[in-house]
Formats: C-alpha cells, sequence, structure tokens
C-alpha cells in the first residue's frame, strides 16, 4: 500500500494500482490489456472533467471498467417509506400507499479507485420537483431507464472509496468487510458488522444472464444527497452486458443479522420481495454530484 492525500486526508491505496499510477486519468489502453474486461469502447467517448470537489481537484466521471451487482427490489409500505427519508423527498409509489425499496450488493473488478466491495440499502424516490408522477412515469422509472434514489446505508471495503463517497458524494459511507461473490451461477455475499458477526447476507441462484452489446442497455440512476447541507444530485450510467432478472423470485435467502443495513431494511417494513436483477457482467460511469433544487414539502 502507498499512502495518497484526498483533500487533507492521508489514505492507503494499492501500490501500482491503477489510482496510484494514474490518479483518476487512467489510460484506456492499459485496461484494456486486462484479461477481466472485454472492452472500453464505451469509455471512450465520455470525456473526463476536471473538478473541484470536498476531496480535492479530481476528474469526473470515475469509471468502472468490471463489476457485477445483485439487487432485491422489495415492496414496503409508503409510511414505513417516508418515515426514513427527508422531508424533502417521497417514495415512489407503485399503487396507493406502496412504494419501493431494494437491498444491493456491488463488486467492482477493476476501476479508476481499484477493487473494491459495497453493499447498500436505498429508496426508489420521486424526482426532484417533478411534482405527481403519472403511471407512464413509474413504469419508466421501474423498467430501469432512469431511477432516482435515497441510500440509507452504504458499507464499502476500501479507505479511498470510503473518503470520496462519504466527503465527496455524501453517501453514508462507512468501512466494513463485505464480501460479495456474483457470478453465473450464484451470488454469496455478506455485510460484517462492528462485532465480526452478520449484518446483512444474500445468498440465491443467479438468474439466467442474457448478454448485451456494449452500448444496448444504458440504464441510469440519480441519488440525492446532502454535502454541507445543501442538497446534491449524482448522476451514474451502467452499461449492462450480461444480466439476468427473476420477478416475484423463490429461493432468495435474505438474512437480517445485527448491524446498521439490518436495521434499515427492518424499518421499511418489507412485505415481499418483487424482484431480483443481477448484472454478472457490466461497467459504470459515476459523475461527481452537483447541486440541484428540491422542493421544500
Amino acid at each position: 500500500m502507498v499512502t495518497v492525500d484526498l483533500g487533507g486526508r492521508a489514505v492507503a491505496v494499492p501500490a501500482g494500482g491503477l489510482y496510484d499510477r494514474y490518479r483518476m486519468e487512467t489510460d484506456l489502453d492499459a485496461v484494456a490489456a486486462d484479461p477481466q474486461v472485454s472492452s472500453v469502447d464505451f469509455f471512450r467517448p465520455l470525456p473526463k472533467t476536471r473538478v473541484d470537489s470536498p476531496v480535492g481537484p479530481t476528474l469526473s466521471p470515475n469509471f468502472y471498467y468490471r463489476i457485477s451487482t445483485a439487487r432485491l427490489t422489495m415492496l414496503a409500505p409508503s409510511r414505513s417509506l417516508r418515515a426514513q427519508l427527508p422531508r424533502e423527498l417521497a417514495p415512489l409509489e407503485v399503487a396507493p400507499g406502496f412504494g419501493l425499496f431494494s437491498v444491493m450488493f456491488f463488486r467492482y473488478d477493476v476501476c479508476d479507485i481499484d477493487f473494491y466491495t459495497e453493499a447498500a440499502v436505498g429508496i426508489a424516490v420521486k424526482p426532484a420537483r417533478h411534482g405527481n408522477l403519472g403511471m407512464v412515469d413509474t413504469v419508466a422509472a421501474l423498467k430501469n431507464e432512469h431511477l432516482h434514489t435515497y441510500v440509507l446505508s452504504l458499507p464499502v471495503s476500501s479507505e479511498i472509496a470510503q473518503v470520496r463517497g462519504h466527503d465527496g458524494y455524501g453517501f453514508p459511507k462507512w468501512v466494513a468487510d463485505v464480501d460479495a461473490d456474483i457470478d453465473t451461477g450464484r451470488v454469496a455475499a455478506q455485510v460484517a458488522n462492528d462485532s465480526g458477526g452478520t449484518d446483512i447476507a444474500l445468498s440465491t441462484a443467479t438468474p439466467t444472464p442474457r448478454s448485451h452489446r456494449s452500448g444496448e442497455l444504458v440504464t441510469a440512476l440519480t441519488s440525492y444527497t446532502t454535502i454541507d447541507g445543501a442538497w446534491h444530485a449524482t448522476f451514474s450510467q451502467t452499461n449492462v452486458l450480461a444480466t439476468g432478472t427473476k420477478r416475484l423470485p423463490r429461493g432468495v435467502d435474505l438474512t437480517l443479522g445485527s448491524g446498521r443495513m439490518a436495521d434499515d431494511v427492518r424499518s421499511l417494513a418489507p412485505i415481499r420481495t418483487v424482484q431480483l436483477d443481477v448484472v454478472t457482467e457490466g461497467q459504470l460511469a459515476l459523475h461527481m454530484p452537483v447541486p440541484t433544487s428540491i422542493q421544500a414539502r
């Protein structure tokens, strides 16, 4: 490991890793030579911009060249979701009185800030200042064309990801042991609590993945956070290369132990799991947050 400076904080990163060598200005040709990365064509037309941030000058977006993810989407009462949201945000309702939240696990095998894993509990929310969503807007969001979310908890396995995510993006990140094994056969993921026990864990078979050409299926996500008391929106795009989906899945083992993530899930009073999505291969462009206007309620 070597030590780097992030906004005045000393952070350890892998010696000789992508961040150590390139400081976010990664050589795409070097990444293309990595056998874990199938292509870098998605990133070549995406210019990086130098921006100031709470963690110092950096380049945006942050590129993730090989990722895999698992997401459980769960139905919950709107009142339980609303109770965990800031007053300025409202849950996205799929029917009167019912909304959605997700439990997610992420594995980032190759990215600008090196390998790490993370997990999240996030509530699907109405877009800021959109007014009352109609059913067409709701259906479009549920098809993953462009989701909006508010994250309650986001443990992460590396120090640089925690500092950048918490200080730079405003996400509720802390460092924890996060295991995330996601492949075409099975998902096995777990987050440890402070005492070394289980906070939350997921075990399930992977739905049969379907392959996509690069650029064919690109989904978008906007996440709302506050930085120094001001609302910001973080935009990300996922280039999905192989994914499987199962509606009303069976055989999903979600274990709630003792910890912050488990407490967040319990507080939302889940009714049932409505969908399992597993991306066995994908890529991600994560933009730095920008100030946004959110209407007071």
